[in-house]
């Protein structure tokens, strides 16, 4: 297919219960000159048949059928395959309204960006909170505007945007394979070197809370591969010099404890701050310190 808008990467995992949903939302999309590259990443459920099931209905599907490697891995075989002018990442398990890639591509256009942002609405059982909300639409190419706007590293998300594909595969940025919370690293420098960011506030991202996936197992992996992509963020942030947002915590927090109760908790800021809360939650000091060398 030529002229492809925006290429669409989907990596699929163990989502049978809910790809359906993602996949419909997707195909039926206002904008038709997609692409829709769905990557399954070994799942041992019926995922790879419902996405074959699709593939045959539609000619714009581009099944990958691959070992697992990870979220990380897929995404960047997505980004290695797409030919479209922009690319979008969903998740199998959300979805999106069926404007949703044709306001963040025209508003993008509009404004010659390489970046347009969406609203996020977070989805837990029948329960919709609003997570992120633009009510105007709003072009910056200032370094800390974007992320700003973006609001990140709070909101350090892939999905709920679109990338202009080239100066994204010029910037050289890679998902950190084997990892999970691989957005935290990938969103900050993607947002730094692409070009503009635009808020578009008719386009809405539902973000859905699953409760089996790996994201919302609690493990100590899971924290560790927190606590790296963070310290990597905010080593980032410091090599390019950006403010982030006021009141960031740092991932780095001591507790001391007696007889089982916590005493004290030592909190660090973004990008110089330390406080201690006596039993965790009462603040009694506030000072400047050394993120970096963990002063």
């Amino acid at each position: 297919m030529d002229n492809i808008k925006v290429s669409v990467v989907i990596p699929v995992y163990n989502v049978e219960k809910y790809l359906r949903q993602c996949l419909n939302s997707v195909v039926n999309q206002t904008l038709t000159d997609i692409e829709i590259i769905c990557i399954n990443d070994g799942s041992t459920d019926g995922s790879l048949e419902i996405l074959q099931e699709y593939e045959q209905k539609d000619s714009r599907i581009r099944l990958i059928n691959k070992e697992n490697e990870g979220i990380s891995a897929a995404r960047n075989q997505g980004i290695e395959l797409a030919k479209g002018e922009y690319i979008s990442f969903i998740d199998s398990d959300d979805w999106i309204d069926a404007n949703y890639l044709e306001a963040l591509y025209t508003a993008a256009k509009k404004y010659n960006s390489d970046i347009a942002c969406s609203s996020i609405i977070r989805v837990t059982g029948k329960r919709r909170r609003k997570k992120l909300v633009y009510k105007t639409e709003e072009f910056t190419v200032d370094k800390d505007k974007k992320n700003e706007l973006t609001n990140t590293p709070i909101s350090s998300y892939v999905w709920n945007k679109i990338y202009k594909r080239k100066p994204l595969l010029a910037s050289g940025v890679k998902f950190p394979v084997g990892r999970v919370y691989e957005d935290v690293i990938w969103c900050i420098k993607a947002i730094y070197y692409l070009n503009g960011v635009v808020t578009v506030p008719d386009a809405i991202y539902y973000y859905r809370k699953n409760p089996t996936s790996i994201m919302s197992t609690k493990s100590e992996k899971n924290a560790k591969d927190y606590a790296q992509s963070e310290k990597e963020m905010l080593e980032f942030a410091k090599e390019k010099n950006l403010k982030l947002l006021d009141g960031y915590k740092y991932s780095k927090r001591d507790r001391y404890r007696f007889l089982g109760i916590t005493l004290l908790k030592r909190f660090y800021y973004y990008p110089d701050v330390i406080e201690y809360c006596l039993f965790g939650f009462i603040p009694v000091y506030r000072g400047h310190t050394n993120i970096k060398n963990g002063q």
